[in-house]
């Protein structure tokens, strides 16, 4: 047993090592290097147009915006780590479309290829997982900038309206399959939603996404330890 322990010790600090620190060391500049880029179309637009709101609306717009999405700041890096990885959240986080691309792409590869949840081999199926998504979708988007105005003319309106549902069809989709692995942990995740929802219902949305994934967390840590303890 100590020399099982011991491999596997030395295992994960290769590892880490070989693949974890460099990809912590190229996330970061890489990161960096994108929050200025961020701001290149609305430079391009003062300096060729002399384009600039006013400061006091620039604040509006960002205070309105962080009081809707504030909480994802916090929910997102917490709740989507676990399946998407140290590599995983760096590329993710930079490529966008999260939620409905690149933790599905992750989950349904570890899912297809059964590998342990949390794992190193988890983290590298999520890696390719997402790479994968990454470069479909730059061909898809361009595709659409080229196209999709056009194609949307041929859609009947039923399908127009039927891209309204997508983005909960994806995350119904993620709930269902995670829940069926646990299913005590799903059926309290909807419990706390429900009662958010429909009982108490005065809380706002700002409030029932982040309570609803802490308590989950902590309800399965909890569950987790008493289970190791029994």
């Amino acid at each position: 047993m100590d020399n099982v322990a011991e491999r596997a010790t030395k295992d994960n600090l290769n590892y880490e090592d070989a693949f974890s620190k460099p990809i912590i060391k190229t996330g970061r500049w890489t990161l960096l290097i994108a929050i200025p880029l961020s701001f290149l179309p609305a430079i391009y637009l003062y300096l060729n147009y002399g384009a600039i709101p006013p400061v006091g609306r620039i604040l509006t717009g960002w205070f309105l915006i962080a009081s809707i999405y504030g909480s994802y700041y916090v929910i997102e890096p917490v709740s989507f780590f676990p399946v998407l990885g140290v590599s995983g959240t760096y590329m993710s986080f930079l490529a966008g479309n999260i939620g409905n691309m690149r933790l599905p792409c992750a989950a349904v590869a570890q899912e297809a290829l059964q590998v342990e949840p949390g794992s190193n081999k988890a983290e590298l199926v999520a890696t390719l997982g997402i790479a994968g998504s990454i470069i479909t979708n730059l061909i898809v988007i361009t595709i659409a900038a080229v196209a999709g105005n056009q194609l949307f003319n041929y859609f009947p309106e039923p399908v127009i309206n039927g891209f309204d549902f997508v983005l909960p069809g994806i995350f119904g989709s993620m709930f269902a399959m995670f829940a069926m692995k646990h299913p005590v942990y799903g059926a309290f995740a909807l419990s706390i939603v429900l009662i958010m929802l429909g009982i108490i219902r005065v809380l706002p949305v700002y409030v029932v996404i982040p309570a609803s994934v802490f308590l989950t967390i902590a309800f399965a840590v909890v569950s987790y330890k008493r289970k190791n303890k029994a």
